[in-house]
């Protein structure tokens, strides 16, 4: 690869380097047994995610306002690591940690939106979950089946505007330092940070972007179940509350798995070694994705009837088919 020269700089022109190197992780041992790894999680995120989908699509029963975000999370999880653990594997296990400046932008967007929509679904979950509560007689009036789309369609068009002003930004930087990026992926900001022309508007997207896809939505997150709980304080049957409470659990656990690991790394972000960045960003990354239909499926009551019933119905055909 030539070497880039900064003297284009002087008449303006913004220089891109034809190829971007993803270096991973740098003097770990063994790290192939981390990338057979990630080829378990992946095959169990496939098979969870399409499972959800595929039960929600068949079951009429889950053809309700509350479904319809749960599905969209899967599709965000499934999307997400196909985006991220397949290219992992290819630049890392077998060595082909060159990519072009078009493929890493396209890398870039997509990884970000999906992490994005993952935030916004959760979010919704907990919006869902706050009425259900709070206002349970009017619940049926307000979380409906076309108020349930417009809003997942709304976060779909903005993550993709917001991701877009991201690419657009790096896509006018020129590169003449390095070509090699720090991280698993096209990550933005050891990218951004190679940069030899004027990066403001990246360094400004950098800190703004953690706040617009994940504070915000752990504020609103935070601000519901803060609202949850004193409508919980209100009920006076303890096995009413224990209900109520029983319908967030499954909700809870997904809050902390996809937010606590990933918060603190953007929270720390180029002050920590980029090996334990790397470790805990994949992992916050892909983990969440194949945990997501697990706990759903295992702690959702309408889920895990539905479920049931699948296997019930199967079992049956199975056995007229064998007859």
């Amino acid at each position: 690869m030539s070497p880039l020269n900064s003297t284009f700089f002087k008449n303006t022109t913004i220089v891109h380097p034809d190829f971007f190197f993803i270096s991973g992780f740098a003097g770990i041992p063994h790290t192939k047994y981390y990338y057979v790894f990630l080829c378990f999680v992946y095959v169990v995120t496939v098979l969870g995610n399409t499972f959800v989908m595929f039960i929600i699509y068949t079951d009429h029963c889950l053809h309700n306002p509350k479904s319809i975000p749960v599905f969209n999370l899967a599709v965000s999880d499934l999307c997400g690591s196909t985006v991220l653990i397949p290219q992992m594997i290819d630049t890392f296990l077998f060595k082909s940690h060159l990519i072009s400046f078009e493929a890493c932008m396209a890398n870039m967007y997509f990884a970000f939106l999906f992490i994005c929509m993952q935030s916004f679904t959760l979010t919704v979950l907990s919006y869902d979950r706050c009425i259900a509560i709070c206002l349970p007689l009017r619940y049926n009036g307000i979380v409906t089946i076309k108020s349930m789309l417009v809003i997942i369609a709304i976060l779909w068009i903005f993550g993709g505007m917001v991701m877009v002003a991201v690419v657009f930004f790096i896509s006018t930087l020129s590169f003449c330092k390095s070509v090699v990026v720090n991280s698993y992926f096209c990550d933005h900001g050891p990218i951004f940070r190679l940069a030899c022309n004027d990066n403001f508007p990246s360094t400004v997207i950098n800190w703004s972007h953690p706040i617009m896809i994940l504070w915000f939505p752990l504020l609103f997150i935070t601000g519901t179940y803060i609202c949850i709980a004193r409508a919980l304080l209100k009920i006076a049957a303890a096995s009413e509350r224990l209900k109520a409470m029983k319908t967030c659990t499954s909700h809870l656990i997904l809050v902390c798995v996809f937010y606590l690991p990933i918060s603190i790394s953007a929270a720390l972000g180029p002050t920590i070694h980029h090996n334990v960045r790397i470790i805990n960003m994949s992992m916050s990354t892909v983990l969440p994705p194949m945990l997501n239909p697990i706990i759903y499926s295992l702690k959702t009551e309408e889920l895990r009837e539905s479920i049931k019933k699948f296997y019930r119905r199967k079992k049956i055909e199975t056995t007229v088919w064998n007859k």
